[in-house]
């Protein structure tokens, strides 16, 4: 039996995904920017991201597109929001779904390819003109990461290995774009039990050497079982 075919009486927007990428290299929190090769927005700076096929799901759209701009692949992306504002992109009605991610830049590196004419990390005090709605986009992944990183522990994402917890504290303030009390801010992060104590130290530092510590994973799924909540 041939299966019916429907043929649809309206207009039909355009589908696409785009992946905001933020990484941390220990002083500074960065995002990943594509440099657009071809109109519209010629040159100007944009999130990687693109059209979706009609035979693939939008998390799949969102990193093979992602792969192909800047190399990035097997990172774990969730959705963000999907903006659809009639007149955002030139060429028609479009609409996007925005995923986003948290990763450790040296675990990473970066080549532009497909139809980015460059790809590099840019820190966030330090974005440049950004194409289509892209500075909204920023605005609201932003917005989603400030509120998350105080109730789950998501920033040991962008952290390697092991760290002071200099380094942690100082990406939290980067994050939340604010300083926070030292001795308080060490309390409550050692108070959780979620840091495991190294028998290592900082080298070849100006200042007495600090502790590195590790992320305790198995005691946070622990603590997850039993209705734990971060708070900082």
């Amino acid at each position: 039996m041939r299966e019916k075919k429907y043929c649809y009486e309206y207009p039909r927007p355009a589908l696409t995904t785009d992946c905001v990428i933020f990484g941390f290299d220990s002083e500074k929190l960065k995002v990943l920017l594509i440099q657009r090769k071809f109109d519209p927005f010629k040159n100007q700076w944009a999130f990687p991201g693109g059209f979706v096929d009609m035979n693939e799901n939008l998390e799949t759209a969102a990193k093979r597109e992602l792969y192909e701009e800047t190399g990035l692949e097997n990172v774990y992306i969730e959705q963000l929001f999907t903006f659809g504002e009639p007149g955002r992109d030139p060429r028609g009605r479009v609409v996007s779904v925005i995923y986003y991610a948290l990763v450790k830049l040296s675990d990473y590196k970066i080549h532009a390819g497909d139809d980015a004419g460059d790809a590099r990390w840019f820190e966030i005090d330090k974005i440049p003109k950004l194409a289509f709605d892209h500075d909204k986009v920023l605005e609201k992944a932003l917005e989603r990461i400030k509120g998350k990183i105080i109730y789950q522990p998501i920033g040991f994402e962008l952290l390697p290995e092991k760290f002071t917890l200099s380094q942690l504290q100082n990406l939290y303030e980067k994050i939340l774009e604010k300083t926070l009390d030292k001795r308080n801010f060490r309390k409550k992060i050692l108070s959780t039990k979620l840091l495991i104590k190294l028998d290592e130290k900082e080298q070849n530092v100006a200042h007495k050497p600090a502790n590195f510590y590790k992320f305790n994973t198995e005691k946070y799924q622990e603590l997850l079982k039993k209705g734990f909540e971060f708070q900082i």
